[in-house]
C-alpha cells in the first residue's frame, strides 16, 4: 500500500509538469489552430537563461521572475515576427514553420550552452518541512508552484477583462474585432503566456532530469498526450489530462509494463485518443452545417 501511495504521489508530481506543458500547447492551439512543436525547446532555452543568471549569483526567485518575464516577451515576439505574418498560410507551411522553430531553438541551446548535461539547483531541497515518505521536497514544491500558476491563470481568464477578451478573441475573432478587441494583441499575449508557463515547467523539471538541449523532448510527448486526452480545445481538460497521464505512467510503469516502457503509455494514449475519441475526454464536439 505504501508503494502504491508513493507511485500515486510521484504521478501527481509528474502530472503537474505534464499539465503545464499541455496547458501551454492548448493555449497556442486555440490562438493559431496549430500545435507548437517547439514548445519544449522554447522552455529549455528559458531554463538555460535561468542557469546563466544563477551562475552569476542572482538569487533563485529573482532569477525565476526574470526568466518568466523574458520567456513571456520572447513568446510574444515569436508571434509578432513569425506567426502573425503567416496567419493565412497553408497548414503544411505552418507545420514546417513550427518544425523549423524547434530546430532553431534546439541548435541555439546547444551552440550557446553546449550539449553537456548540467545540474540545475532546486529551491526546495533545504526545506525540512517538505520532507515526507512519498515525495521529495523538490517534487512537492514544484507541484505547488505549478498548481498556484494554473490557479492564477484560471483567475486571469475567468475574472479579468483582458482574460475575457483573450477568450473571446480565440473563440470568435470577427465578433471580438467588432466590439473593439485587439485580436492580434490578444494572440501575442496568448503566446507570451504559453512561453511563460513553459519556462516555469522547464525550471521545475530541470532539477529532476538535468539540463541539456533535449531536456524537454520526452516531457513534450507526455504533455501532448495530456492535451489530446483532456481535449485539445479545452485548457482545463488538458490540465486534467496531464495529471491523468502522470498517474497512469507511474502506475502502469511500475506494476504492469516496467519502467523502461513508460513512454509507450503516452504513445498509446495519443493513438487511442485520436482513434476512439478525437475530441478528448473534456473537449467539445463541433458540428458544422454545410
Amino acid at each position: 500500500m505504501a508503494q502504491l501511495l508513493h507511485q500515486l504521489a510521484t504521478g501527481l508530481s509528474a502530472g503537474s509538469i505534464y499539465a503545464s506543458v499541455a496547458l501551454a500547447l492548448v493555449m497556442i492551439y486555440r490562438s493559431t489552430g496549430h500545435m507548437n512543436f517547439a514548445q519544449g525547446e522554447m522552455a529549455t532555452l528559458s531554463t538555460f537563461i535561468a542557469i546563466t543568471l544563477l551562475d552569476r549569483g542572482v538569487p533563485y526567485w529573482a532569477t525565476f521572475l526574470i526568466t518568466v518575464s523574458v520567456a513571456f516577451a520572447g513568446g510574444a515576439l515569436v508571434e509578432r515576427i513569425l506567426i502573425r505574418p503567416l496567419a493565412d498560410a497553408p497548414e503544411r507551411l505552418m507545420v514546417t514553420v513550427f518544425l523549423g522553430l524547434f530546430m532553431i531553438c534546439n541548435s541555439l541551446g546547444g551552440w550557446l550552452w553546449s550539449y553537456e548535461t548540467r545540474a540545475f539547483p532546486s529551491p526546495f531541497d533545504g526545506l525540512r518541512f517538505l520532507d515526507n515518505a512519498y515525495e521529495t521536497p523538490h517534487d512537492l514544491g514544484a507541484m505547488a508552484v505549478i498548481v498556484l500558476l494554473m490557479a492564477a491563470i484560471f483567475v486571469f481568464f475567468q475574472y479579468t477583462s483582458t482574460g475575457l477578451a483573450m477568450r473571446g478573441a480565440t473563440e470568435n475573432p470577427m465578433s471580438s474585432r467588432l466590439v473593439g478587441v485587439a485580436v492580434g494583441r490578444m494572440s501575442a499575449l496568448g503566446w507570451g503566456l504559453a512561453a511563460a508557463v513553459g519556462a516555469v515547467a522547464g525550471m521545475m523539471v530541470a532539477p529532476t532530469v538535468f539540463l541539456e538541449p533535449n531536456m524537454m523532448a520526452t516531457i513534450l510527448v507526455y504533455g501532448f498526450a495530456g492535451a489530446l486526452l483532456g481535449g485539445i480545445d479545452n485548457p482545463w481538460g488538458a490540465v486534467a489530462g496531464g495529471f491523468i497521464v502522470g498517474i497512469l505512467e507511474n502506475i502502469l510503469g511500475v506494476y504492469v509494463i516496467g519502467t523502461e516502457m513508460r513512454m509507450s503509455v503516452a504513445l498509446v494514449l495519443i493513438v487511442g485518443t485520436l482513434v476512439v475519441r478525437p475530441d478528448g475526454l473534456f473537449g467539445r464536439h463541433k458540428v458544422v452545417r454545410v
